[in-house]
């Protein structure tokens, strides 16, 4: 991992925000929910869902597909419902299957669905045969009820008004235009919205263990997909199998301490940015971008598309908001797609067709609406406008590259929430509000990616500690998530999820995949962010 400490604008980025970590620490000491006695009441009599398999609609892959009633209130298990969407692959080796394996995607706003189907094929063979592949989509996904906010013509008029440099008076547009999604949502979902939170969540993942028809489940979680885990251990701790949360979250500071939580999003993503385009300055040729001076490039890029924005064939401009919003999600892929970021920039330089000069689309409009809606019911902001203010304005500041347009654009990512969590009209009860201990359960693999952009390593690390049985995996690496991006993380997951065998404590992978040359196009480029699937390994 690249050291900048003797950097000037990297000490004041991570000085300003461990003030930030400081000050918001504090803040949410007294918060709501932050106690760690647990206040959810006891499920009671919940009818376990009766699953109806038939042939999946689409591709003939062997999956069967199912709907899974569970209750909307799960403090009111005989009142209304919620049709869940469930799919499974049977497990290849009958004769030694072990039970079944959960596959969940994340986001929060990812179809687990897709992934499972998407999937399947990268996981080994050793997987496929003594597990039944089982992905379902989360309550208020896709085809699980999906929440409705904005229309798609508001979404786009939100994004594309969006700016990569934005000027005086963006923060005060981004209360603005949150304050009208959140009313979007209570108008469109206002039945959905108490409901959606993690601690319902978990519940839903309990049924679906039941109706499986399995004593205790093998569960893998990345990124979001990790705190769902680690909530249903918290809530289930005797039903852990095998647990593996990659690309984890620290639960307690994204629940009750959210903008502390936030800061590190930011700096970790801009952090990772900066090494990009520092290997930029370095390896001059094999980026392409920049001259030499690729950060003074990249901050005149957003400038001049927001001045003068690509019209794509969609009809619709791409700005320096654009830029920004497919590099946050695209820096995820890891060092092996440097080469096409340099390239992809060197393009969208040029005025050409490149994948970062895309606008978000309707799927990514349906992805970002939940990746809101969810973290909302989980998390609890402090409804002060003053802080609000000045601690968004701290967090942009501190993070120069991505910070602005992220931080003061309208509703979307993890990072820009809190306008939105602050005027969020719902009430809460689906929120986890316990103990992240999961005493009793069994051990639980924990990986954390050292140089993630997305979910900081330290939130792994964290984690690790605060499960009773948490072991932590480490992949020493630019890039979000780790299984099958390294072959030394991968095989110790495997193994541990077949025979239950730990890797040993404070075991590092380092083998991650270098820069690959121009030509041997990295498949995990997307230019739709909603589109998620476990790499194939290399």
């Amino acid at each position: 991992m690249t050291r900048s400490a003797d950097d000037p604008r990297r000490r004041v980025a991570w000085g300003t925000s461990l003030v930030l970590i400081a000050i918001t620490a504090l803040l949410g000491a007294g918060a709501p929910g932050a106690s760690g006695t647990a206040t959810t009441a006891e499920v009671g009599a919940v009818s376990v869902p009766v699953l109806s398999w038939a042939p999946c609609d689409g591709p003939k892959d062997g999956f069967e597909c199912a709907t899974a009633r569970v209750p909307l209130d799960h403090l009111r298990p005989s009142g209304p419902t919620l049709a869940l969407a469930v799919t499974r692959r049977p497990a290849a080796d009958p004769a030694h299957r072990t039970g079944v394996l959960v596959l969940h995607p994340g986001g929060p706003g990812n179809s687990g669905v897709d992934f499972a189907r998407n999937s399947y094929e990268a996981l080994p063979a050793s997987l496929r045969g003594a597990f039944d592949v089982v992905g379902y989509d989360m309550r208020g996904v896709a085809r699980s009820g999906q929440v409705e906010c904005w229309d798609d013509q508001e979404y786009a008029a939100a994004v594309d008004g969006a700016r990569g440099a934005p000027g005086p008076g963006a923060l005060r547009e981004a209360v603005r235009q949150a304050a009208d999604f959140a009313a979007a949502c209570q108008e469109r979902s206002g039945e959905l919205l108490p409901f959606v939170g993690t601690g319902s969540n978990a519940k839903d993942l309990d049924l679906l263990r039941q109706a499986l028809g399995e004593e205790t489940l093998t569960f893998y979680g990345r990124s979001f997909g990790s705190y769902v885990g680690t909530v249903y251990a918290a809530q289930f701790p005797r039903r852990v199998r095998a647990m593996v949360l990659d690309g984890a979250y620290d639960p307690r500071r994204y629940a009750d301490v959210p903008y502390a939580y936030d800061a590190a999003q930011f700096t970790a993503l801009d952090a990772a940015v900066d090494r990009f385009l520092e290997w930029c300055g370095r390896e001059v040729a094999a980026c392409g971008f920049g001259e030499g001076r690729p950060r003074q490039a990249f901050q005149a890029l957003k400038r001049d598309l927001d001045a003068n924005p690509v019209i794509t064939a969609s009809g619709r401009p791409a700005t320096g908001y654009t830029l920004a919003y497919r590099l946050m999600f695209n820096i995820n892929a890891g060092k092996e797609i440097w080469p096409y970021l340099g390239q992809a920039l060197r393009s969208a330089q040029a005025r050409q067709a490149s994948f970062l000069l895309s606008p978000p689309s309707p799927a990514s409009f349906d992805f970002l609406t939940v990746n809101t809606a969810v973290e909302c019911a989980d998390r609890r902001y402090p409804d002060n406008r003053p802080l609000l203010a000045a601690l968004v304005t701290a967090e942009t500041a501190s993070a120069p590259l991505l910070g602005p347009p992220i931080g003061l654009g309208p509703p979307t990512y993890d990072h820009n929430h809190a306008p939105t969590c602050t005027q969020w009209p719902a009430q809460r009860p689906s929120r986890f509000e316990g103990s992240y201990r999961a005493a009793g359960s069994a051990p639980i693999l924990v990986l954390g990616t050292t140089g993630d952009p997305d979910t900081p390593y330290q939130d792994a690390v964290t984690l690790a500690g605060t499960l009773d049985g948490g072991r932590l995996l480490t992949f020493d690496a630019e890039g979000h998530t780790a299984y099958h991006r390294s072959s030394c993380v991968s095989t110790l997951v495997d193994t541990y999820l077949t025979t239950l065998a730990l890797p040993p404590r404070g075991t590092v992978c380092t083998d991650e995949t270098p820069p690959q040359p121009l030509g041997q196009r990295a498949p995990i480029i997307e230019t739709d962010e909603t589109r998620d699937a476990i790499p194939t390994p290399r």
